[in-house]
Formats: C-alpha cells, sequence, structure tokens
C-alpha cells in the first residue's frame, strides 16, 4: 500500500507556525488542531528560522515547471497544426 504525502501551502506552513509560537497551546495540541503531526511543525519552524523569506518555496517551483511544460506543449501542438495545413 502506497503512502500518499500530503503537501502543505507555504501560507499554512507559516500560519501553523504562528499558531505554536503565539496560542499558547502545546505544539502537540496545535498541531491536532490543526490535523498535523507536531513534527511537521518542528520543521517548518526550524526552515522558517533557518531561511526566513526564502522558506517553502515548492509549490512556486512547480508551478513555474507546469506553466513551461504548457507552454511547450502548446507550441509543439502548434508546430503539427502548421505542418498539417
Amino acid at each position: 500500500m502506497q503512502k500518499v504525502q500530503k503537501t502543505y501551502t507555504p501560507e499554512f506552513k507559516r500560519e501553523a507556525v504562528r499558531l505554536a509560537q503565539t496560542s499558547g497551546k502545546p505544539i502537540a495540541q496545535v498541531a491536532r488542531e490543526l490535523g498535523i503531526s507536531d513534527t511537521s511543525i518542528h520543521q517548518w519552524r526550524k526552515e522558517l528560522t533557518e531561511h526566513s523569506s526564502q522558506a517553502f518555496p515548492g509549490p512556486r517551483v512547480a508551478q513555474r515547471d507546469d506553466s513551461k511544460q504548457a507552454s511547450d506543449r502548446r507550441k509543439h501542438v502548434d508546430k503539427r497544426v502548421e505542418t498539417l495545413q
């Protein structure tokens, strides 16, 4: 059975860390309320501390890749249409 890894937006990660730091609740409780592991919050907090504004670049990179792939596919289709005309 394959385990599906959940992905979270950078905004969600930042908000989870903010809640853990400012709510006065234990990290484990904040994590349960958000439906995530406390380990995730610890990792995200570490990444924010080490990389600040550069933390969590994942989805933006993926969107650029998807956009480029779509653009490449469009160009390929356009060329094929030209050759058929």
